[in-house]
């Protein structure tokens, strides 16, 4: 399993890790922003990360105790699709219609089934919670969540057990309490959820 210290290293040489002033998803503002995506493009790094978070998770949970992976589009796919190649699961993944969560492309849960839901970061826990409501409407059960990298500060209120490679403490500021270093620089919307709403 990989060390902390070369996860991090896996997140620089992929230069996934960016500094600056960006408006996260949320709304809060920071100077580091996290493209998981940018680990992704790399199929051999891609492999040494979710195979190392694959053990982890066997380790926590046991073998047998997980149906089906499901992971939230769009940041979620990659890294879902991986997690179920390395735990030998069935893996879809829900996207926003109308600015909810919906199962689309033919996708289903099995009534009762174990969920392992799956992200690339998780920062508030929001959009995990959001999936989770689509995950029940279709009659499956979240026994836990995966992602590369816990931001949430131990903020989250997620109701299950939320396992990750690297719990990374990143300050978040308000729009109107901005630190010296960040006040008069230009700040930068770089995750999809700003998007999609700018678009609606």
């Amino acid at each position: 399993m990989l060390t902390e210290a070369e996860v991090i290293q896996e997140f620089e040489q992929a230069e996934a890790i960016r500094r600056g002033h960006f408006i996260l998803s949320s709304g809060l503002h920071s100077d580091t922003y996290l493209q998981c995506a940018r680990v992704l493009m790399n199929p051999d790094r891609a492999d040494r990360l979710c195979a190392s978070l694959a053990k982890k998770l066997r380790s926590q949970l046991g073998d047998g105790t997980i149906d089906l992976v499901v992971a939230p589009a769009m940041g979620g796919v990659v890294v879902g699709y991986e997690m179920g190649r390395q735990l030998g699961l069935p893996t879809i993944f829900c996207e926003r219609e109308n600015r909810t969560f919906a199962l689309r492309r033919g996708f289903d849960i099995p009534a009762g089934a174990r969920v392992l839901l799956v992200e690339d970061v998780v920062t508030t826990g929001k959009s995990s919670l959001e999936a989770v409501t689509c995950i029940k409407e279709h009659g499956g059960n979240v026994v836990a969540e995966a992602s590369l990298i816990d931001r949430s500060n131990g903020q989250h209120s997620l109701p299950f057990p939320l396992i990750s490679l690297l719990a990374l403490e990143v300050k978040t500021y308000q729009p109107d309490a901005l630190p010296p270093h960040l006040k008069g620089v230009e700040a930068i919307k770089p995750g999809s959820r700003w998007l999609q709403q700018k678009k609606a």
